[in-house]
């Protein structure tokens, strides 16, 4: 975004630059309920997904997994995002426990040992980059568009248009999530037929990860306080 810049007379003598602020970046509105509600009305629901080791089934399993998958995708009538996040483990939590174990130790070579194996590991981690994923599968649901030369009840439900109060907001707002709702069910049962198992995310762990994706270089939230 531009604006005028002029000197005490009043002369503009060039335009200047003015930061938008962070917030106009990010697509999202809201978090509420478990379900992200972007700036266009549309919701995500995000599930997180276990994975599946593929590399040790047999090759008639592979055969099997790989139909499968190709069943669960055409039978979907919707649009679905996978979404790994890659990130670098954070190693200080396992030492600290290791060394708790280390105090506990009554046997002299059972700590030495235990010893030996923390400095293992903070030297395995100092040159080698001990990496995490996670698989998301993202659910969306996008409001329909109707005719907008209706008015009255429908003219509510246009994408960019809020409704007049509060209680037709939430009524829309659950309506829209049941259908996304079914939505999810239906791909989790579908994850479900060739073993991966797949669960929504509440609102917390929801802006946790819209966190992380929007901060790579935090390791955590800030705290309220």
């Amino acid at each position: 975004m531009w604006e005028k810049k002029s000197n005490k007379r009043g002369i503009i003598i060039g335009m200047a630059k003015v930061a938008e602020p962070t917030q106009d970046f990010v697509p999202i509105r809201e978090i509420r309920d478990g379900v992200v509600v972007l700036k266009n009305n549309s919701l995500r629901l995000v599930l997180i997904a276990s994975a599946l080791n593929f590399a040790l089934k047999s090759e008639d399993e592979k055969e099997a997994t790989i139909l499968q998958y190709q069943n669960f995708l055409n039978s979907l009538d919707f649009q679905i995002q996978l979404f790994i996040q890659s990130r670098k483990l954070d190693i200080k939590p396992y030492l600290m426990t290791l060394q708790d174990r280390a105090k506990e130790q009554t046997n002299e070579l059972l700590q030495i040992q235990t010893r030996e194996y923390i400095d293992f590991i903070k030297n395995f981690t100092l040159t080698t980059d001990v990496m995490t994923k996670t698989f998301f599968v993202v659910v969306p649901y996008d409001p329909p568009i109707v005719d907008v030369t209706k008015k009255g009840f429908l003219a509510s439900f246009l994408p960019g248009r809020q409704p007049k109060t509060a209680t037709a907001e939430q009524d829309l707002f659950l309506e829209r999530r049941t259908q996304l709702e079914q939505r999810a069910g239906v791909v989790v049962q579908g994850l479900g037929r060739f073993g991966i198992r797949a669960i929504p995310l509440g609102t917390e762990e929801l802006v946790e990860l819209y966190f992380k994706i929007f901060n790579p270089g935090e390791a955590s939230m800030p705290s309220g306080n």
